[in-house]
């Protein structure tokens, strides 16, 4: 990898967070996912968190891999996949000593990032305030400033409320009736009826509120309480959509990339990860 010496820990592997991962990827960066050992990830088709359920997943190219501990880490990386690590404390953050850690989870509040985890510390979404509890915060909020980095100050505050596609908002989401497990009657991709149910929890149906395609479910092995998310249904009813990194994502993504080789304080593991010589002659272009 391109930057083998600027090693990053991601906090979360849902939809977003690999947008994240990928993009970082990509780039030539090192990257350990850490993870629930459950992780909530709905829009599991594009969520390298599947990686804890599954043992691999690959996401548009990109493998990810579920480690047992931190000495599978390296040979994961060396192999050009992401290591996913069941750590919901962040043990691994304090062994590993990374140079980036990106909090990926939004939760919309901290759940205990704090600006000396590393050299470069960055929050996506409202929650974080760039020179208290973090470095530099992503914007997440559909819009004008979507993906943009705040070196000072907090994101947008959260409207709780999903961005609208084709009119539909609020309803795109759906959520678990009362507590307990979730029994899944329809697949990530498959196109659906309004009032198909798409799934039981506790024996109580959960039904698509209009039609198009079911985008994400939880994982029936996680435990659900009432009111919780537990599902996503596109009105666009693009199938291909389930199956790929969102927009969104993959702009967020930019926006930590653009963090990390733009901070100061990274500079010289940078410059320090690219081998010496005169750079490559590429042929003219014809």
């Amino acid at each position: 990898m391109l930057f083998s010496r600027v090693s990053v820990i991601v906090r979360g592997g849902g939809d977003l967070a690999s947008g994240v991962v990928y993009r970082l990827m990509k780039a030539g960066f090192p990257v350990l996912v850490i993870e629930l050992e459950r992780p909530l990830a709905i829009r599991r088709a594009v969520a390298f968190a599947s990686a804890v359920f599954e043992g691999s997943v690959t996401v548009e190219g990109v493998t990810a891999r579920c480690v047992a501990h931190p000495g599978e880490i390296a040979q994961v990386q060396a192999a050009g996949e992401v290591p996913v690590l069941v750590d919901p404390g962040g043990a691994s953050i304090r062994a590993l000593r990374p140079a980036v850690v990106v909090d990926a989870r939004l939760a919309k509040r901290n759940l205990g990032t704090a600006r000396a985890d590393a050299p470069l510390v960055i929050g996506l979404g409202p929650g974080f305030t760039a020179g208290e509890d973090c470095h530099a915060v992503i914007e997440t909020n559909r819009g004008h400033y979507l993906s943009r980095v705040i070196w000072q100050g907090a994101a947008e505050p959260d409207t709780s409320r999903p961005g609208s596609v084709q009119g539909r908002a609020l309803d795109r989401v759906l959520r678990a009736p009362c507590t307990g497990t979730v029994v899944p009657l329809a697949a990530i991709g498959d196109a659906v009826r309004a009032g198909d149910v798409l799934a039981t929890v506790s024996g109580e149906a959960v039904r698509a509120p209009f039609d198009g395609v079911l985008r994400g479910l939880i994982h029936p092995s996680v435990p659900v309480r009432a009111g919780l998310k537990i599902g996503d249904v596109d009105p666009r009813g693009a199938r291909e959509h389930c199956f790929t990194i969102s927009e969104k994502a993959l702009a967020i993504g930019g926006g930590v990339l653009e963090a990390i080789l733009s901070a100061p304080q990274l500079v010289p593991l940078l410059h320090a990860s690219i081998p010496p010589g005169d750079p490559p002659v590429w042929p003219p272009v014809k």
